[in-house]
């Protein structure tokens, strides 16, 4: 068993945070959002780990092959990111 929080955690959590956010109850309304704030650290952590670890490979020869993979991990935040903020 996997215990890290990959992607189709992160969405199965994002699920049930804009849920409860939309709920009536101002107790579960408020855990909603905070499941939702969370997430939100985990992606701007995620994002200094890769801005942390492009700067490292600006010294390494196979530098193209780390920016490459940046690039697809920070489009990847960038649309996760786009489709939070229309749902809420």
């Amino acid at each position: 068993m996997n215990d890290r929080l990959d992607e189709a955690k992160i969405e199965q959590l994002r699920g049930w945070g804009a849920g409860l956010s939309a709920d009536g109850d101002y107790e579960l309304r408020a855990a909603g959002r905070a499941i939702l704030l969370l997430i939100e650290e985990i992606e701007r952590l995620h994002i200094d780990v890769w801005n942390a670890k492009a700067i490292q490979e600006q010294d390494r020869p196979d530098r193209a092959d780390a920016d490459d993979q940046l690039e697809v991990s920070l489009e990847r935040t960038l649309r996760r990111t786009s489709k939070s903020a229309v749902t809420e």
